[in-house]
């Protein structure tokens, strides 16, 4: 380091040195710089060496010599057809030998090259396989070009879909909450009127001993599944289950839960906990005694899941005996400091003292892992080409089962957000941490790729929520606002091609939600990728006109709404803007009389754009009148020349409420609402009917 360079300067270069951006562009285009201290908190929690210039300068001299003479690096991700460049200018010899992954071997000549690297000549069979140099191996990920796309699904036809808040879901002794049998039950139905596909809320894994803690993208962990969703009679059977709500006492609790209309999460959650537990001690009384298939099959899967499914139910059951005994101990960071550690002799005390605790999590994800297959069959059998879509959270709860037991993995200690802009002076934190870029490259990808896999295991497609992650975050320390953050970059082009690769193997389709601030020419990259940038009706405009249909990418995935803005009936009615108002949400120098005039205007130019769609007809319809806009959305979004569209239930039948309002918590129901009807019947309405039919009617010509 030049030893000229001030403490702020020397900070800055080692930041960029580390994929840490020392500046980044506002929305008027202006640059802004980090603070240097912001910076050094950034690095510390990234394990970057920065205390002082001694640790500056070593940390510099450490990044130099990174790739240079080491040993070969777990992972090499190339794409079909593209050279080989390995990190390393010191192997010998000079040839090596590729093991394919279904055994055949290949010969390959290593080349010199510049920067460190070597090279050697491409591949042409995409597949995790291994090279061989030496006494040294590592594994060549070899990506096709693309993701598996709907065009692929369908065999070039047009294709739509709906998306769904999965707990709103209304079934028949469901005890107040949605699940997979609500699921089985609308795939059915939407099959019937065309669908290929459904996409729901998420589905990970939450925190079982805490169930006021129920935002869907809040996850302790993304590797496992939220098993409240579970249908428990499919895989026991009616009788069975309707015994063990008899013995258990819930039955009135469960009815009452089933007429409200909001999700009671705390209630509803022990109820269904409650049952897992009756028939988890039925299953170890009677399957086990017999060696049923039911119970060869659970401990199939305890013996699959290996250490992760092990880790996430010890951590289950930890989680339950702090919290319970102290509610300021809901992090695992705040235990006894022989329990932080998954490793430690005290952890293994504890698994087998509380056995059956660690057995019943074991259980409980068993059972969501054969729920959510069988909701993807009984997709597949209804007719959908996709089937079900699962949505992968931009990142998880640093207290929670992945920060336990492997914190290596993420940046615990620093958050996800978003830098300051105009709806949001201060910038957003959204108290979720992610992956550790140096963790991913040193591990070969692995908790990346163990996470794809969990999300691709039983669906047709991934929603991957805040996509542009793939390339950049906006990290902020915790304790902080978000306006002392700064952009972390990531391995992009590894990381794209890792999502190719795995989108090809499962034969699913993958959606990115490119929302916001996006980096120049990443959706382009998408777009190259296969994957389906989101176009979103209520955005797709320019200042003075909404664009017209065949103004939409091809490739991409047109919505008229999402769960985080209005719906189309309540963006109409302006009930969003009631809301804001209710909320004092409104900024300085805002007003309901100045909202509602713009809307009015908004209004007019949106149903212009119906109107020369052919989408609506007649004058404008007025805040009260919804209904016609509803229509008019749904007939233009099949219009639309994206190769994908998707539309919510919530517009198919015309709610006027959100499912959630970003920036609120308790003041607001979000992820709580339910819908009116059973999800056998939710399609059935006239209003539904005439919704739907415009994609029947009119999508197949407009592709």
């Amino acid at each position: 380091m030049d030893d000229h360079l001030d403490a702020d300067a020397a900070i800055r270069k080692l930041a960029t040195a580390c994929g840490v951006s020392p500046t980044w562009t506002d929305h008027t285009g202006q640059t802004r710089h980090v603070a240097a201290d912001d910076l050094t908190r950034i690095l510390a929690a990234s394990g970057v060496a920065c205390a002082n210039a001694a640790e500056i300068a070593e940390s510099r001299r450490a990044i130099a010599r990174h790739g240079i003479g080491r040993a070969l690096p777990p992972m090499i991700v190339a794409s079909v057809g593209e050279p080989l460049l390995i990190p390393a200018d010191d192997i010998e010899p000079r040839h090596g030998r590729v093991i394919f992954e279904d055994g055949d071997e290949h010969a390959i000549a290593l080349h010199e090259h510049a920067d460190g690297f070597v090279r050697a000549d491409a591949l042409h069979r995409p597949g995790y396989h291994r090279l061989r140099i030496g006494d040294a191996e590592t594994t060549l990920a070899i990506a096709p070009a693309r993701c598996f796309t709907a065009a692929d699904a369908a065999g070039g036809a047009p294709v739509w879909g709906l998306t769904a808040q999965l707990y709103a879901l209304r079934t028949m002794g469901d005890g107040g909450i949605g699940g997979d049998a609500g699921v089985e039950s609308l795939c059915r139905s939407a099959a019937l009127a065309g669908a290929d596909a459904l996409a729901l809320s998420p589905t990970h894994a939450l925190f079982a001993a805490d169930p006021n803690h129920f935002s869907p993208y809040s996850p302790s962990t993304r590797l496992f599944r939220n098993p409240v969703y579970a249908d428990l009679p499919a895989l026991f059977g009616p009788a069975r289950v309707a015994d063990a709500i008899a013995r258990t006492g819930i039955a009135d609790e469960m009815a009452q839960l089933e007429a409200l209309p909001l999700v009671d999460w705390p209630r509803a959650c022990a109820a269904r906990l409650k049952l897992m537990d009756a028939l988890f001690n039925d299953m170890q009384e009677t399957d086990a005694r017999t060696g049923a298939a039911l119970w060869r099959s659970f401990l199939r899967f305890c013996e699959d899941g290996g250490a992760e499914l092990r880790d996430h139910a010890r951590f289950e059951a930890l989680h339950a005996h702090y919290f319970g005994a102290d509610r300021m101990k809901w992090d695992w960071r705040s235990w006894a400091p022989e329990h932080r550690d998954p490793r430690s002799n005290a952890v293994e005390r504890f698994a087998s003292e509380n056995a059956h605790d660690v057995q019943l999590h074991m259980f409980m994800q068993w059972v969501a892992d054969a729920s959510q297959a069988s909701a993807q069959a009984a997709a597949k059998r209804a007719g959908m080409r996709i089937g079900l879509i699962g949505d992968l959270a931009v990142g998880m709860n640093a207290g929670g089962s992945h920060g336990w037991s492997r914190p290596h993995d993420l940046l615990v200690g620093l958050n996800i957000g978003a830098p300051p802009d105009p709806l949001a002076p201060r910038g957003q934190n959204w108290g979720l941490t992610t992956f550790s870029p140096r963790a991913l490259r040193e591990t070969g990808f692995a908790p990346f790729l163990a996470t794809l896999r969990a999300m691709f295991r039983h669906s047709g497609g991934v929603r991957i929520d805040h996509v542009m992650g793939l390339a950049r975050l906006w990290l902020v320390p915790e304790g902080e606002d978000a306006s002392h953050g700064a952009y972390v970059a990531y391995p992009f082009n590894d990381m794209l091609k890792l999502v190719c690769l795995e989108s090809q193997r499962h034969r699913a389709i993958v959606v990115g939600e490119d929302l916001g601030t996006v980096p120049h020419g990443f959706r382009e990259r998408l777009e190259q990728a296969g994957v389906y940038g989101m176009r979103v009706m209520q955005f797709e405009r320019e200042r003075d006109f909404f664009r017209k249909p065949e103004w939409y990418a091809h490739a991409t995935a047109a919505m008229t709404s999402t769960h985080d803005i209005p719906t189309v009936a309540g963006w109409w009615a302006g009930r969003d803007i009631d809301v804001r108002e209710e909320l004092d949400q409104f900024g300085p120098g805002q007003s309901h009389a100045d909202e509602a005039r713009a809307r009015a205007d908004d209004r007019a130019r949106m149903w212009n754009a119906f109107a020369e769609a052919d989408a609506g007809q007649g004058e404008t319809p007025d805040s009260a009148s919804a209904s016609r806009a509803v229509d008019a959305a749904a007939e233009f979004l099949a219009r639309t020349s994206a190769q994908f569209a998707l539309i919510p239930v919530e517009d198919v039948i015309g709610a006027v409420e959100q499912p959630n309002l970003p920036g609120t918590t308790i003041e607001h129901p979000n992820w709580r609402r339910r819908y009116a009807h059973d999800a056998r019947r939710i399609l059935d309405t006239d209003d539904a009917r005439r919704r739907l039919a415009s994609f029947a009617r009119v999508r197949p010509r407009h592709i």
